[in-house]
This record gives structure tokens, sequence and C-alpha cells, in this order.
């Protein structure tokens, strides 16, 4: 087996080295997974809680999966309730609020469903949306159709990294990721 190249980062004065994958033809991504990563996870809810601490908010929210630790320890760190939309339906979640997204990684339509009891977390407050990575925008996309249809209001974006040459300058982010172009 070969060695898979890398795309070595600072994230919140850690080294990391990222491996790429082709996620369309041509096209290379660095792919953060924070999942197992107990300092990394720290350290970037750490700078991002910093970041944020004078945003006016009355929870978090975020999809789930790989930035459940990042929104756990923000929690705890900010003193804030967190919500996590799910990415399947199971009938306990009751009557849910969702929005269709489509995912870099996966390439394929996912569905956010926020759980009937997270809804009054969210009705009539100040949210911070947060995710690990933000790369097209569709995940977040679904996540502020949730919230508005909820009736909160988005009050500030965070992430770990934005990815890509897009405008992000309304994303509270710790670093950009490159997309590889070949």
């Amino acid at each position: 087996m070969s060695k898979r190249e890398t795309y070595t980062v600072n994230v919140a004065g850690l080294t990391r080295h990222f491996p790429l994958f082709e996620v369309a033809p041509g096209v290379r991504i660095a792919i953060f997974n924070m999942l197992g990563d107990t300092y990394v996870v720290k350290a970037s809810a750490a700078a991002l809680a910093e970041r944020l601490k004078d945003t006016p908010a009355d929870v978090l929210v975020t999809a789930e999966a790989k930035s459940i630790p990042l929104i756990y320890e923000m929690s705890a760190l900010m003193g804030l309730p967190y919500v996590v939309l799910r990415k399947t339906y199971k009938s306990y979640m009751g009557d849910v609020i969702n929005a269709e997204t489509v995912s870099i990684t996966t390439g394929k339509s996912q569905i956010l469903y926020l759980d009937e009891k997270d809804q009054a977390l969210i009705r009539g407050r100040q949210v911070i949306v947060v995710d690990d990575v933000i790369s097209t925008g569709s995940t977040l996309e679904g996540m502020k159709k949730v919230v508005n249809a909820a009736g909160g209001k988005i009050t500030q974006v965070a992430a770990v990294f934005t990815e890509g040459d897009a405008d992000w300058s309304h994303v509270v982010a710790l670093g950009n990721l490159p997309v590889f172009v070949s």
C-alpha cells in the first residue's frame, strides 16, 4: 500500500497532517476528521469559544456527526445548551423540522432533522451554528433552514475550517483549507 499524500496544517496551536482524498475527478481535499483527536477537539473548541465570547447566543446548533465532540466541548466552555441535527429520522424524534442538503464528502442528498424535543431550545432564541468544515455551504444552508423554520435567529456561524476560495468572511473560523485541482 502506497503512502497517502497529506496536507499539513496548524489548528489552534497543534500541527496535524490531513490525508488528501479525491472527491471528484481531478479534485482533492484535505480530510479533517476530529473524531478521536481529543487534543484538537479541546483546542479548537477553546479557540472558537474565545472568538465567540461576545456573540449573543442562547444555544449552539450543529449537524451530526464529526462536529459533535466540538459542540459538546464548546457547550461546556460557553455555558450554553447544544442541539444536534440528525441525519436519520427515528420514530422517537416525533414531529420533526427538516431540510435537505448535499455533502461534498458523500456526494449524496441528506436530510437534517430537528427533534421535536429540541425545537423549544431554538424557538425565539439566538443561535450560533457550528460545523467542523464548511466546504460548499450546503450543510450550512440546511442548518440555517432548520433553525429559521424552528423560529431561531442565527447570530453567527462558526467552523474549525472553511474550505476553498469562496467568500467565507461571515464565518468565524480557525483556518481555511485549499481545494487541490489537477
